[in-house]
């Protein structure tokens, strides 16, 4: 993606977010320059990937096959330093975008619904072989109840709705054509998109970016060393 690309995401994302009073945490303001004066106070930030996120999955398609993120908050497994149990991202999906087929291995999550258009699911289980079983009915976990639906059946969550998503439980999510854009909540166990994303099908995580302009804000695995 092209920086300026990245950077009207971020813009658009900030407003829509305003436009809905959800409101950020000052990090998430810092520009590059402030972040090259940032000491070691920030460690928590740097080194539990919080903060802005655009993923096109490496494939350059971001308004096809793409996800605007924020992690707010996050633990980490692989630091006894960081004790925190859970996550917390905001995000957004466009109408034709896609966040492709995945599970994780390790990770509890709930995606809620938190605003705009409806959000479309579609679930399948893991099979021995780690790919989608198309076969098995899935159950479903959405604000206390449980059901049963075919594999890979539509899954609508109306603005207030969230699903549940157990470990090996693979999922997929979209905009419902026509109604615009979802802003979409998710709390989690600790999150680690290093190790604990399964794909069905390979995919990058982080885009490759063209420096046409100056960054408007560093993404989450762009900042520079603490200053001593």
């Amino acid at each position: 993606m092209k920086r300026s690309e990245i950077n009207t995401c971020i813009k658009e994302f900030e407003a829509l977010l305003k436009e809905h009073r959800f409101e950020l945490p000052p990090f998430l303001s810092f520009t590059p320059e402030e972040w090259q004066e940032k000491g070691h106070e920030y460690d928590e930030i740097r080194d539990n990937a919080l903060g802005w996120d655009i993923t096109d999955y490496g494939e350059g398609h971001f308004y096809e096959k793409g996800l605007y993120l924020i992690t707010l908050r996050n633990g980490n497994v692989h630091d006894k330093k960081y004790t925190k149990t859970y996550a917390e991202k905001i995000m957004m999906l466009k109408d034709g975008q896609l966040s492709p087929n995945h599970f994780h291995w390790n990770k509890m999550e709930d995606i809620i619904n938190r605003g705009g258009g409806n959000l479309v699911f579609h679930l399948w289980n893991a099979g021995k072989d780690e790919l989608p079983d198309r076969e098995r009915p899935v159950k479903v976990y959405s604000d206390g109840r449980e059901y049963t639906v075919a594999a890979g059946e539509e899954i609508v969550l109306k603005p207030g709705e969230s699903l549940t998503l157990y470990p090996y439980t693979y999922h997929d999510f979209s905009v419902q054509p026509g109604t615009g854009y979802v802003i979409i909540g998710e709390v989690s166990m600790c999150n680690d998109d290093n190790t604990d994303n399964r794909f069905e099908e390979a995919q990058g995580r982080f885009p490759t970016v063209e420096e046409d302009e100056p960054a408007y804000r560093l993404l989450c695995n762009e900042y520079p060393a603490a200053k001593d």
